[in-house]
């Protein structure tokens, strides 16, 4: 860390929606390290360009990011923390420009998706993906576009100097992100978890996922999320990717000792506290 002030980085640049997440989590107190894709961010953190990396991993609407999951597991960075972020998308424009002089709106592709209703209604106004929401912000102050709107957050419209055209333009007002925050196993400080992301894979027989979960409810543990995904090269076999609670630490290592005998390639990816709004 840089004068004890955390290096965090994000896929995406300043005001973007992974920028507000490390805010929630760390608080404004921190230098935003940029980077173009997640690969990048998880690449900083192993080059010492960064001290964490604050990630998406799942939407309410989009659902999980499947190719994140996969850098969980190369990389091989303790989780040591989580956050849910409402997601609060607004149409802005340079001051001065009426919405009805609009003919193209720009965002992230999931931003997009998750704002479809709106734009049915304005079938006149082009969409257009870009990599990332608070860069179209930044694109139409830079290049003074007066036909353009992006769909992005409240931080972008204020960091950029854009008016907000339309608010809350979302599909489901109840949309949330949760974000993961890692680091290096050298920087990961020891907590009173209870919440665990793991990560293994069964044999191909009847019951074999079975065993493993009925386990976890024996053991009174709280599975909150299952997510599989193909093993490259290996037909019909699947890594587990696992988000299970406790509220006896007890339970979870009895569960875990046990869930060993039926499992392969094991791994606990993170432990950590669970995120509740106001205490992070």
């Amino acid at each position: 860390m840089i004068n004890g002030t955390p290096r965090v980085a994000i896929q995406g640049i300043r005001a973007s929606f992974h920028e507000e997440a490390a805010f929630r989590y760390f608080g404004e107190d921190i230098q935003t390290i940029e980077c173009n894709s997640f690969k990048q961010t998880f690449e900083a953190l192993k080059n010492g360009e960064a001290d964490y990396v604050v990630m998406a991993i799942e939407n309410s609407i989009a659902g999980s990011l499947l190719p994140n999951y996969s850098l969980l597991l190369n990389y091989n960075f303790p989780v040591v923390g989580e956050v849910y972020l409402p997601i609060q998308l607004h149409l802005m424009a340079l001051p001065g420009v009426a919405f009805e002089d609009v003919k193209t709106a720009m965002s992230h592709p999931i931003a997009i998706r998750q704002c479809v209703d709106f734009f049915d209604d304005y079938p006149q106004i082009k969409v257009v993906e870009s990599n990332d929401t608070a860069a179209c912000a930044k694109r139409i102050r830079e290049e003074q576009l007066t036909d353009t709107v992006a769909i992005a957050n409240t931080l972008a419209a204020k960091l950029y100097g854009l008016e907000i055209l339309e608010r809350r333009i979302e599909s489901n007002k109840k949309n949330f992100t949760r974000f993961l925050i890692l680091t290096t196993h050298d920087n990961a400080v020891k907590v009173e978890a209870n919440k665990a992301s793991l990560c293994f894979q069964v044999s191909n027989e009847v019951g074999s996922l079975a065993k493993v979960l009925n386990i976890l409810a024996e053991n009174n543990i709280n599975m909150s999320k299952i997510q599989s995904m193909p093993v490259l090269g290996k037909r019909n076999e699947y890594n587990f990717y696992l988000d299970v609670e406790w509220t006896a630490q007890q339970q979870y290592d009895t569960a875990l000792r046990q869930i060993l005998k039926y499992t392969h390639n094991f791994n606990i990816l993170g432990e950590y506290k669970r995120y509740e709004e106001g205490l992070s």
